[in-house]
């Protein structure tokens, strides 16, 4: 029987409460407690979920906690991370691990320093039909994968979100804010990237928000909102990926990957699941049989979700003493790509990779059942 760590969140909004739902269904954690600024946040969330509510202090200093998740805002995961470090406790942060590479450097070197885990979401890289591309990838099914696109455009989030400041701002952008579902999966399918380059553009100085309470306000926009970005992969794979808050419709695929022998067509990043489509030379075949993956299967309405098996993996990995999937290594890798693909578009120039990082282990069917409960 896997021990099962406790588990306690900083951050009361509204992804704690998926983890909260989901962490059940998963081995090696228990969920036991849930911290907030606002105590009323911390004990709306605590009496929903049947945990108890802490400050964050109290919480940092429970002993019944061995990890803790950082689900604060972005600008806030280093000091949170580093706080939860020093309080003699494993950290799972939510993308975007940091925001800065000197920030990353920092909190692997003290985490290294205590001998403890860091680990950071994105988890849906684990997901069935991500990892079904991940084998035939790796089985050569496609032949070896020389190129391909990435998309993710839409028109911003001034349309639906109460409060969407701070999504145009330095530390977001559609690289910081969605761009880590995409980097992270291509990173698992095709191993680190060596340089990247870009083009980026504001087109819009400030933003109306047409949401409820403050329609008809404008906000300034601080950070690029179109990316067009080169990533180039050590694996010698050419990757073109476009992200962008500037586009009313497109019919691009989320991501296509161009091998020797066909074509894949790999469903959105920002989901476990999906429709995947493959060629054999330029007709379209049926996949290979035999894929029975346990997160392929709805459970959160028509959708499959299961956030919080990169969590799960990390504790397990944790009792076990092997390397967890989402880890720093893998996240603070992402956050160099992402943020010298921001610099690269600014210089108008080639930027090249400090850091590296090994393709997290595959998780197959069988992978995939040892980790639920």
């Amino acid at each position: 029987m896997t021990k099962k760590l406790g588990i306690g969140i900083i951050g009361a909004g509204n992804i704690s409460a998926a983890y909260l739902r989901l962490a059940p269904m998963f081995k090696g954690i228990e969920m036991r407690a849930v911290a907030d600024l606002n105590m009323e946040a911390a004990q709306s969330r605590a009496t929903e979920f049947g945990v108890r509510a802490e400050t964050v202090e109290g919480l940092l200093a429970s002993v019944d906690i061995d990890i803790v998740v950082n689900l604060t805002i972005p600008a806030a995961h280093f000091a949170v991370s580093k706080s939860i470090l020093n309080a003699g406790k494993h950290v799972y942060s939510e993308k975007p691990f940091v925001l800065t590479l000197q920030e990353g450097a920092e909190i692997a070197a003290l985490a290294a320093e205590k001998g403890l885990r860091v680990g950071s979401a994105p988890d849906t890289f684990m997901g069935s039909s991500h990892q079904h591309v991940r084998a035939m990838i790796d089985d050569g099914t496609l032949g070896k994968i020389t190129s391909g696109t990435a998309f993710v455009m839409g028109h911003g989030m001034e349309h639906w979100h109460p409060n969407p400041d701070f999504f145009y701002q330095p530390g977001a952008g559609p690289v910081l804010d969605i761009g880590p579902y995409y980097v992270t999966n291509l990173v698992q399918l095709l191993g680190p990237v060596a340089r990247v380059a870009a083009l980026t553009s504001t087109p819009s100085p400030e933003r109306l928000i047409t949401s409820e309470p403050r329609n008809g306000e404008t906000i300034p926009v601080g950070t690029p909102t179109t990316i067009h970005a080169l990533l180039e992969f050590k694996s010698g794979a050419v990757i073109s990926m476009v992200t962008s808050w500037d586009v009313w419709q497109h019919d691009h695929s989320n991501m296509e990957l161009y091998g020797q022998d066909g074509t894949v067509h790999v469903p959105d990043p920002n989901f476990f699941g999906g429709d995947i489509r493959i060629t054999k030379r330029e007709d379209f075949v049926e996949l290979p049989d035999g894929w029975d993956h346990p997160f392929s299967v709805p459970n959160d309405g028509e959708h499959a979700n299961y956030r919080a098996a990169g969590l799960s993996d990390m504790a397990i990995a944790i009792s076990e003493g092997r390397p967890h999937r989402c880890s720093s290594e893998l996240a603070l890798h992402v956050v160099e790509v992402m943020t010298s693909i921001l610099a690269a578009g600014e210089a108008r120039s080639f930027v090249e990779m400090t850091t590296t990082c090994d393709r997290p282990a595959p998780v197959g069917p069988e992978e995939a059942r040892a980790l639920l409960s």
